[in-house]
């Protein structure tokens, strides 16, 4: 029997009735074919799952009444992993997002380096955003997480590490480094920066020593930008997190 997971952006009760926002009810009644009677969960991000069912289907209505409220969800992982992710293009980006949240990341940065071809303005940069967004909670129904990753905004890449938390280790990958993750010791926190399709150049990598990066190698090939992250995390919680 399917589970269907269901993200809402709405404060959520047990022993409530609510209505189900635009996009949930046309995925909900028009792509998954529920009608009153069938089950489902919900969530909102607050870490629970919150089992409902339908009650009422109409052409711009469907309302649900949420029976009980979970237990905190165990799908988030103990090693609290960052990733700054050069800005690929199209597909690709979403690709990355919806990867990364399926392998348990807690915050996402959008970065700008020295060859990102993306250029993101104001008001595109904003529909980005929600179209990622979007993403990232789609992820989540899918893999159960009831907690979406955080969302940064696209920001240049030394603005981040301005910000960034200094004590948390900080990694970059590089197929001529000596360091592997079965080297690493325990840790509890990890960010991991990635470049976009053209790679890291010389002054990101000046920027990322500056601030402490190590280099880390899984090998001595050349990962696509969409595969290097991915392929990094797993790594990474396989020896240090709940994989």
């Amino acid at each position: 029997m399917r589970s269907i997971r269901l993200y809402v952006d709405l404060p959520l009760a047990p022993d409530t009735d609510a209505s189900l926002p635009a996009a949930a009810r046309e995925h909900a009644t028009r792509v998954l074919r529920l009608r009153a009677g069938d089950a489902l969960t919900l969530f909102n991000g607050d870490g629970h799952d919150y089992p409902a069912r339908l009650l009422e289907v109409a052409r711009s209505l469907a309302s649900v009444r949420i029976a009980t409220r979970s237990a905190p969800a165990a799908a988030e992982s103990p090693l609290t992993l960052t990733l700054v992710q050069g800005i690929a293009r199209g597909e690709k980006m979403d690709w990355i997002l919806q990867k990364a949240t399926e392998l348990g990341v807690a915050c996402i940065v959008p970065v700008l380096t020295a060859r990102t071809e993306v250029r993101l303005h104001a008001e595109r940069g904003e529909k980005r955003m929600a179209h990622w967004r979007s993403v990232i909670a789609s992820a989540c129904e899918q893999c159960g997480r009831a907690r979406l990753p955080q969302l940064l905004p696209p920001q240049p890449l030394a603005a981040w590490l301005s910000r960034a938390r200094h004590e948390t280790p900080l990694f970059t990958l590089d197929p001529q480094a000596t360091l592997r993750v079965r080297d690493l010791p325990t840790l509890s926190a990890a960010q991991l920066v990635i470049g976009p399709e053209g790679g890291l150049d010389a002054a990101d990598l000046l920027l990322l020593r500056a601030a402490g990066a190590q280099g880390l190698a899984l090998g001595p090939r050349v990962l696509r930008t969409e595969t290097a992250g991915m392929a990094a995390l797993a790594m990474l919680q396989s020896h240090l997190g709940d994989c």
